[in-house]
């Protein structure tokens, strides 16, 4: 890829590049573009509903917090895929490679911790909504259809974080 002619450069311009993984990075991808589309989708629905009657859907606001949970859980397993998950890049990119290694295996570790815990301790709210017959406030649908994709893809997001944690291990 070049510059544009205007600006009188003609050097390429880098693009970036995913490492290879072995579940295919464009999940992430291809889930972050369906669920955009749909909030999309649905608030423009809502917005055309009440300009044309005065009224509203009743479930698009619920369905749309949902939805953007969702789409944050799904972005955060693509960083933590990708590397580009928040850190402090002056000490993570800068000094010896040795430390550099070890950090960014640590941070990758941790991020493997906190979702592992919070996928095994998650899947008690998905139960308790299920045991007592928790429902939505908006809507009234039960509960759990939106609290049991926090274990799902808390799990995908360690699974990546472990990724990480050994391809940082096998780069020399």
């Amino acid at each position: 890829m070049t510059r544009p002619p205007e600006t009188g450069a003609t050097e390429p311009v880098p693009e970036a590049t995913d490492e290879a993984t072995r579940v295919p990075l464009a999940i992430e991808d291809w889930l972050t573009v369906i669920v955009m589309a749909l909030l999309a989708l649905i608030t423009f629905a809502n917005v055309l509903v009440r300009y044309f009657t005065d009224q509203s859907f009743a479930w698009t606001e619920e369905f749309s917090v949902f939805l953007m949970i969702v789409l944050s859980l799904v972005a955060g397993s693509a960083a933590v895929a990708r590397n580009q998950h928040i850190r402090i890049e002056y000490f993570a990119d800068n000094g010896p490679e040795k430390r550099q290694k070890a950090l960014a295996r640590f941070g990758a570790a941790m991020v493997f911790l906190l979702f592992a815990l919070i996928a095994v301790l998650s899947v008690r709210v998905v139960y308790d909504d299920i045991r007592f017959g928790e429902t939505s406030p908006g809507i009234g649908i039960p509960q759990w259809w939106y609290t049991v994709w926090l274990p799902i893809l808390s799990t995908a997001i360690a699974g990546r974080a472990l990724g990480l944690f050994m391809r940082r291990g096998r780069r020399s």
